[in-house]
């Protein structure tokens, strides 16, 4: 035989030759009976790889050419355990999961020999300590009220709260395991777009009502928002604020499709939807369409919700909408009770790679461009801002506290606490630890009252870090680090303070004299109250700056 066939169907004949001459054995002596019959299995698989069609690699070498799809659904785990470094963010690392899994367990997150990290390396980064430390604040006491004049009930909110993911992404059990933390914290947990279900109602957690442009909870049959249908909903104690989902950090700009097929009884009830058909989310809001439209949408929910504080959460895409909505502010006077940014490199859910990796624009650009252009409109003070995107430590927290954001939202961190291990199979029903799949038997292992102590232990644990970090720095509140605290390295001669680093608008500006910032300026000329397109250079006011 010729080496290169030997090499392609060496494995198989073999398998077929032990078979054949260990059966007359097996068929004197029993004891060999496992020989043929192991080697038999494999011949048979071998004649089904020749026959088979689907996968070339399995036709030209039957039985070994197996291995390949072994080690390949084998390899994100034979990664993280074995070869992935500990700092590999693959998308967290070892380092920042464990941290979470030991604050969770109530364990001792202490590290010995120093970091890990090269401090020296591009894009480290720190805080400032002062040689006179503050006393160390009461964790449970950060808490913010969000709610401007225009809202009738405002939300006393903790610093730090679980971030959008729905039931159906997640098993029943996660979400009763989440709110069940969050009210043993007392701090929100963010329904996601897929509804209330009567497990997020279980516990009595606080909820933030999340409504994506499928308007799950509050639809009409044909999928259009029903205002008394969500005025029934939003009128219960437990939902405390409404959040507009515009975008999300996974895949923005994208709709969604939950075919039929997926849709179980739970779900449908839950999202207000038919059994048996196909459940669209749109990319955008039927709702509205422009700037003008969508404040007067978030002035209608908050009087059909009895005056709770309404906001939007959005990852950033092309500036000038962001800036149009700023300008449908001045020009109604409906203004937002909260922002939430969400960071492109946020995501519980599956998403196109091509989504996932190249659109929309990270949390940190994201947030200091709403804060900044909140600030110089003249409206910030009026705007709560959240931020979401990859929140673990509380150095997370104060970086996005020093950018502009007033309170942090997680979803991925609240996952470890439950005990997700990464193995990034939420989009295939085969979670291994039960929290991002609808199997009954998977999701049994996830214990419920265990995994909640777990949320809430995360929290706690996560802002009397924070609360460590900020006495260090010689302040008593997280609110007050600011531009100045933080430092980033960018290259390893040199390092500069974020206030140096960043730009940040002076209350105002963009109203006074927005030609003082060109970016800015140029993207304010571009904004139009009354739609979400730019003006073209002839048509913005003093055009030139939009050169």
């Amino acid at each position: 035989m010729k080496p290169s066939l030997l090499s392609r169907y060496g494995v198989f004949l073999a398998c077929c030759l032990v078979t054949l001459a260990t059966l007359p054995l097996a068929m004197q002596w029993h004891v060999w009976w496992p020989v043929p019959v192991l080697c038999g299995a494999l011949v048979v698989l071998g004649i089904v790889d020749l026959v088979q069609r689907d996968y070339a690699v399995r036709r030209n070498y039957p039985v070994v050419g197996n291995l390949r799809y072994v080690f390949q659904a084998l390899r994100p785990e034979l990664r993280q355990y074995l070869f992935e470094a500990d700092t590999d963010q693959l998308p967290f690392s070892h380092v920042q999961r464990g941290l979470v899994y030991e604050r969770a367990r109530q364990r001792n997150d202490a590290k010995p020999f120093g970091t890990l990290r090269d401090v020296y390396a591009n894009t480290y980064e720190y805080i400032g300590h002062s040689m006179e430390t503050a006393p160390v604040a009461a964790p449970d006491d950060f808490r913010l009220t969000i709610g401007n004049a225009q809202c009738a009930h405002p939300y006393e909110a903790s610093l730090f709260n679980i971030s959008a993911m729905s039931f159906g992404a997640l098993s029943a059990n996660a979400i009763r395991a989440l709110n069940k933390g969050a009210r043993l914290g007392g701090f929100a947990h963010d329904t996601g777009e897929g509804g209330i279900s009567p497990y997020h109602r279980e516990h009595g957690g606080d909820l933030i009502w999340e409504l994506g442009s499928g308007y799950f909870g509050c639809r009409t049959p044909q999928g259009e928002f029903d205002p008394q249908r969500f005025a029934e909903q939003a009128s219960d104690a437990q939902i405390k604020m409404i959040e507009v989902k515009l975008s999300q950090g996974a895949k923005p700009g994208h709709g969604g499709l939950l075919p039929a097929d997926k849709i179980t009884s739970e779900i449908a009830k839950t999202r207000e939807i038919p059994m048996g058909q196909d459940c669209l989310s749109p990319a955008s809001h039927p709702a509205f369409s422009t700037p003008l439209e969508l404040l007067d949408f978030i002035a209608r929910l908050r009087e059909l919700s009895g005056g709770k504080p309404v906001g939007f959460k959005l990852c950033l895409g092309q500036p000038w909408q962001f800036m149009a909505i700023i300008k449908a502010m001045l020009e109604t006077g409906v203004v937002p009770d909260f922002i939430v940014v969400d960071g492109s490199e946020g995501g519980t859910g599956a998403a196109p790679v091509e989504f996932s990796d190249h659109l929309g624009t990270p949390l940190r650009e994201g947030l200091l461009f709403v804060h900044n252009t909140l600030v110089g409109a003249g409206l910030r003070e009026q705007v709560s801002l959240g931020a979401s995107g990859k929140i673990i430590s509380a150095f997370d927290i104060a970086r996005v506290l020093a950018m502009g954001a007033d309170w942090v939202n997680a979803a991925r961190g609240f996952m470890f606490a439950l005990g997700c291990i990464q193995s990034q199979s939420c989009h295939t029903n085969r979670c291994p630890t039960g929290v991002a799949t609808q199997d009954p038997l998977r999701q049994k292992a996830l214990v419920v009252g265990d995994k909640a102590k777990q949320v809430h232990h995360f929290h706690h644990n996560t802002l009397h870090a924070l609360a460590e970090m900020v006495a260090a720095a010689g302040l008593t509140r997280p609110w007050q680090i600011t531009p100045d605290h933080l430092v980033h390295r960018v290259s390893e001669n040199e390092v500069k303070l974020f206030s140096h680093l960043h730009p940040f608008l002076e209350p105002g500006e963009l109203l006074r004299d927005p030609d003082q910032r060109p970016f800015y300026g140029r993207i304010w000329r571009m904004a139009q109250a009354h739609s979400f397109a730019p003006l073209t250079l002839a048509d913005a006011p003093g055009g030139s700056a939009v050169a």
